[in-house]
């Protein structure tokens, strides 16, 4: 039997993220879940309108507690894919040791690595600025087409960000920057991929790159992909299956070879 996929989503969105996802894995044999962040679970459009309560003072460390809980339930290390913070937090788990292997898509990176590219310094300041406190961040309409699906056209987008954006704690992102978001990359790591898009307006592939290249252990596997002509909404966008099977082959690979 495969190993389970356990799917974890990044910022602005919730496990609906995963809709097409978790029957592609599971077609392929894997048992598959996606759970929520704390207080992320429902409706997207409701959660957008009837914000939960305490959103605005969620932690990383909140976040990942529930993640470290869930794999640690698990008779066996489960893979991790993980899209944007949920590639951070999918790093954290793979520095535990408590993964068998990891995906990162458009990942934020450990450390607190920054990249001096406009539309990353552009949404970090935005979305961690600290005179907004704990207001939660309002995804809009246009933020979205604009950050997330902007290799979408404009109907389209609308239609994504309807079936699938939600408001936001800053607090998950300011922590991520500090402390809460440091791993070591001289320890020996199980297998990683951190998949960069092209065209990603929030994480730009070359510092995804740079993330899969910080890691220094010469007997550990770091491998670096990248898709051209997509998004940070790469796992939404048209053609998403191209991604996908890319997992599913290095996936396969790397399994067959913990078996030889």
């Amino acid at each position: 039997m495969k190993p389970k996929i356990i799917f974890i989503h990044g910022m602005f969105l919730n496990p609906q993220s995963w809709e097409h996802w978790l029957p592609y894995f599971e077609a392929l044999g894997y048992p598959c879940e996606a759970p929520a962040w704390p207080l992320h679970q429902g409706v997207p459009a409701f959660l957008r309108t009837q914000e939960p309560p305490g959103l605005g003072k969620l932690s990383l460390t909140e976040v990942y507690t529930q993640y470290q809980q869930i794999v640690m339930r698990e008779n066996e290390p489960p893979i991790v894919i993980g899209h944007s913070m949920g590639g951070l937090l999918m790093q954290k788990l793979a520095a535990e040791n408590l993964i068998r292997a990891g995906v990162g898509i458009c990942s934020v990176a450990p450390n607190g690595m920054m990249a001096a590219d406009w539309g990353f310094l552009r949404n970090t300041a935005s979305i961690a600025n600290p005179f907004a406190g704990d207001e939660p961040y309002q995804m809009t309409f246009e933020g979205f087409h604009q950050n997330f699906a902007n290799r979408l056209t404009k109907p389209e987008s609308r239609v994504c960000f309807g079936r699938y954006a939600v408001n936001e704690s800053r607090q998950v992102l300011r922590d991520a920057l500090g402390t809460a978001g440091k791993i070591d990359f001289d320890l020996p790591h199980v297998p990683l991929l951190l998949i960069g898009a092209k065209e990603d307006e929030i994480i730009p592939s070359s510092l995804v790159q740079r993330n899969a290249h910080a890691y220094s252990d010469m007997r550990s596997h770091r491998e670096f992909a990248e898709f051209t002509d997509r998004g940070h909404f790469i796992c939404g966008e048209p053609n998403w299956q191209e991604v996908a099977e890319k997992i599913a082959n290095w996936l396969d690979a790397h399994l067959h070879a913990e078996r030889a």
